[in-house]
């Protein structure tokens, strides 16, 4: 196979901050499989967007050069790998002829070269599914391949095969609001491959998934990428996907290569940078909140009933970390809304003790429910921060009382470091937007925005969800340390097996709306991997 992408000292600097990345030189082959490995905030994703070609990422130095065959008919302008010069074009028989030419110059006048080659380059952004939520899966199919420009009469036939590519044939009537984090990811993939690209670019591809979900993801980008010989980028902070998805990787610290090998040993030196946080095990005495036979069942049109949650009961403690584990659709983020009272109850009561007194959450109104609500946050799995205002004004804009303007600012240096921003980090970041920092960066950001409201009672749907494992140990030893500060109790839902073993007193595993098992999270974890075989 013959070269493809050639980067040779690529440098970008953004405007108020340190160079994203720095001097960075690689070669990627024709159907290669290619990961970028490093934390939050390293330079995986203004690196991926370099190779996209997204203006904003423009290289500050440095070229990215592509190797492609192209048709020399103007009307035409069919490309595809290099090793395919001097062979027929499929779609007017001219001769494909060699071509290597510097992607941002290209760019720069928007060439006929740059806008064929732009246009067989699909990207999956992390923690964004872009489906239209109300449509069927294949109408959703259908509009993607519209775009792509494939003809009407064949673009049912076209989704249809597309989703038998990813293992969704059965879902191509559900909608898609409906479906589960695992399978709308799956959605977007099919959606990606529409474009018939030559180059596929993963960003974070299963970050915010469990991690069974995310190997038959993985298994189903592999065996479509390897059938389709496409070439395939995958960035993330998880060593899993780059070791399973990709054959060589480099890994990326401070903007910097300081590895590039086969991706299992990139892996392993970087999970090797990651320290263990002990666990203490603690008792509690005073119940803080008692869930009793709690249901949640709702009616869809093509789906029918669904019993999201279906006859729980648990309890949890005061100042305790409790852990809601299972894969993606097993009931864990409807039963968290309810408890923090988000969502009503079908049937059933959750109770939550404030002062000496105990609040049905399942009455509605600021007399009865509002009054546990007050003390209660909630961290959702797709957070929010304000993009138009900065880190600063992001975290003051939280404090709802009159307090004066320094002790807001001194509050949100403090919330900073709960998440462990060091000086250094936190005078870089508060005075940019939340489009200019990392999104690991942006993850954190979020945590301490719910940490300066001094909730009694706090639920993180997916805590760690893009965070990678060195940041993600951090937010561990964050949450142990307000909890022991501010004698807070946290409700951690979560399908990440490492951070609810090192962060959680206690969980519950749940599997279609039950709760199979509350115990010890070393036990719940090896029951879950026993039921999930």
């Amino acid at each position: 196979m013959e070269d493809f992408i050639v980067v040779k000292n690529l440098f970008k600097e953004f405007e108020r901050g340190s160079p994203a990345y720095i001097d960075i030189s690689f070669t990627i082959k024709e159907g290669a499989s290619f990961g970028i490995l490093g934390k939050s905030g390293s330079g995986k994703s203004a690196l991926m967007h370099a190779l996209r070609g997204t203006p904003e990422y423009k290289p500050t130095k440095g070229t990215v050069i592509y190797r492609i065959s192209a048709c020399p008919n103007d009307d035409c302008l069919y490309i595809d790998y290099p090793s395919l010069a001097n062979s027929s074009c499929p779609n007017c028989n001219s001769t494909l002829e060699l071509k290597e030419f510097d992607f941002w110059k290209e760019a720069e006048t928007n060439s006929p070269l740059f806008r064929a080659l732009y246009n067989r380059i699909s990207i999956m952004l992390q923690r964004t599914f872009a489906l239209y939520g109300e449509l069927p899966v294949l109408a959703n199919l259908t509009e993607a391949l519209e775009k792509a420009g494939v003809p009407e009469r064949r673009r049912e036939g076209k989704a249809a095969l597309l989703l038998s590519k990813v293992n969704l044939t059965h879902r191509s009537m559900h909608i898609a609001r409906d479906l589960s984090g695992g399978e709308k990811q799956r959605v977007v993939f099919a959606m990606s491959l529409a474009k018939n690209p030559l180059l596929f670019l993963a960003d974070e591809p299963t970050g915010t998934l469990d991690v069974i979900t995310s190997k038959k993801i993985h298994k189903t980008m592999k065996t479509a990428v390897n059938k389709d010989k496409l070439t395939l980028i995958v960035t993330s902070h998880w060593p899993l996907a780059v070791e399973e998805l990709t054959s060589e990787a480099i890994l990326l610290e401070d903007g910097k290569i300081t590895m590039h090998a086969d991706s299992s040993e990139v892996a392993k030196k970087f999970l090797s940078q990651v320290e263990k946080v002990e666990r203490t095990k603690r008792e509690f005495k005073n119940k803080i909140m008692k869930v009793e036979n709690c249901i949640k069942h709702y009616y869809t049109f093509d789906r029918g009933i669904i019993r999201a949650v279906d006859g729980v009961s648990l309890d949890i403690y005061e100042n305790e970390i409790f852990g809601l584990v299972g894969l993606s659709g097993s009931g864990k983020t409807t039963l968290s809304l309810m408890m923090c009272g988000l969502k009503d109850i079908t049937m059933g009561k959750i109770w939550v003790n404030i002062g000496d007194e105990w609040v049905d959450m399942s009455i509605p109104g600021p007399y009865e429910r509002g009054r546990a609500t007050n003390y209660m946050d909630i961290l959702h799995q797709e957070y929010a921060l304000y993009p138009h205002l900065i880190v600063l004004q992001n975290l003051t804009g939280a404090i709802e009382y009159p307090i004066p303007e320094e002790m807001k600012t001194k509050k949100a240096y403090d919330s900073l470091k709960a998440v462990n921003f060091t000086n250094d980090e936190i005078e870089n970041i508060l005075y940019k937007f939340p489009e200019q920092i990392s999104e690991g960066e942006r993850h954190r950001v979020a945590i301490s925005r719910i940490l300066i409201k001094e909730p009694k009672i706090l639920f993180f749907d997916e805590a760690t969800g893009t965070a990678d494992p060195l940041t993600r140990m951090e937010i561990v030893r964050s949450i142990k340390k307000s909890r022991d500060d501010l004698n807070q109790t946290y409700v951690i839902i979560s399908h990440d097996i490492d951070f609810v073993l090192a962060a959680c007193d206690r969980a519950a595993l749940m599997k279609d709306g039950h709760v199979l098992k509350v115990g010890e999270p070393a036990e719940i974890i090896e029951y879950f991997k026993e039921v999930e075989k």
